[in-house]
């Protein structure tokens, strides 16, 4: 890969999508539990599988409970504590095709994107879940299956970053070819089960004529939640000759004879489903607090 490929801004790198958890976790709300005041946040216990906590045992406990790692070690008895398993499921859906693949001030808009799903990844394990991946490539399209707690979330990663590199070779060595969205999101319901969230983090450009339809069947079985990721910049170019590169690979010039005053609606729907809208040239904690403001608390608590 050229080093102009590898340009903070342009490459995807590991080690920023892993310090988004800090990031991440610093937007989280606690849960209200009720209108009086007094409450206090806590897990919710019960006979699960997955160890809440661990304390020591009192008269009534039951033996089969006992964790014989803590008891071994303090010289006195421990039980463990169990929360109830939610098999909560995301599918993080990545568009990487050409059209993401450029921005005009702090970072793509396929860079964006992979943050965006980042944040909301982490919230997910964080809560228990598991995430998987979609990563919508040019002419394929890459998974990464449903896994849990930080291991879960650090192959997630290392499929963006994956994917994205080869999104951008394949379009530096002037690839032509690009699959529309709605043909890549028919492997949804081959990735994940019903019941699962599935978040989809795109420019919406050339989505191709069946999203609607292909959304609609989604949103059956799974929740499904639109992320469109722009640079409001671009509507304020200022006046002068711009060079381009077309899908099909042509290179062209175009003039652009006057600002726009025009700005498109933000977080408008398309085909008729709610979406947010992520600006790739703002801050990071910016995009943190704003999804933090707008997706639903079951991401954050």
């Amino acid at each position: 890969m050229t080093e102009a490929l590898q340009a903070k801004g342009v490459a995807l790198e590991a080690g920023a999508l892993i310090a988004l958890r800090q990031i991440a976790l610093s937007f989280r709300t606690d849960p209200v539990l009720a209108a009086l005041p007094g409450g206090f946040a806590t897990r919710r216990k019960g006979q699960g599988l997955e160890v809440a906590d661990t304390r020591a045992y009192v008269h009534g406990d039951d033996f089969r409970r006992l964790d014989f790692g803590t008891t071994a070690r303090t010289g006195i008895l421990h039980v463990r504590e169990f929360q109830q398993e939610q098999d909560r499921i995301t599918l993080l859906v990545a568009d990487f095709r050409p059209a993401m693949l450029w921005g005009i001030r702090r970072a793509f808009r396929s860079v964006a994107a992979a943050e965006t799903l980042a944040i909301l990844g982490w919230n997910v394990v964080e809560q228990g879940g598991r995430v998987a991946l979609l990563a919508v490539l040019p002419d394929d399209v890459l998974v990464v299956p449903a896994r849990g707690r930080s291991r879960g979330m650090l192959d997630v990663i290392g499929g963006l970053v994956e994917a994205h590199s080869r999104a951008l070779q394949q379009v530096f060595e002037g690839g032509s070819k690009t699959r529309f969205l709605d043909s890549a999101l028919i492997r949804v319901e081959r990735i994940v089960p019903g019941g699962s969230e599935v978040v989809i983090a795109s420019s919406f450009d050339h989505p191709g004529d069946g999203l609607a339809d292909r959304l609609n069947e989604i949103a059956r079985r799974r929740a499904p939640y639109l992320i469109s990721v722009v640079d409001t910049v671009e509507a304020a170019l200022p006046k002068g000759r711009y060079p381009i590169r077309l899908l099909d690979g042509t290179r062209k010039t175009i003039r652009r004879r006057r600002v726009s005053s025009k700005h498109a609606q933000p977080d408008s729907p398309i085909d008729g489903w709610p979406v947010l809208q992520v600006d790739a040239g703002q801050s990071i904690e910016t995009t943190a607090a704003r999804v933090a403001a707008t997706f639903p608390q079951s991401y954050l608590k």
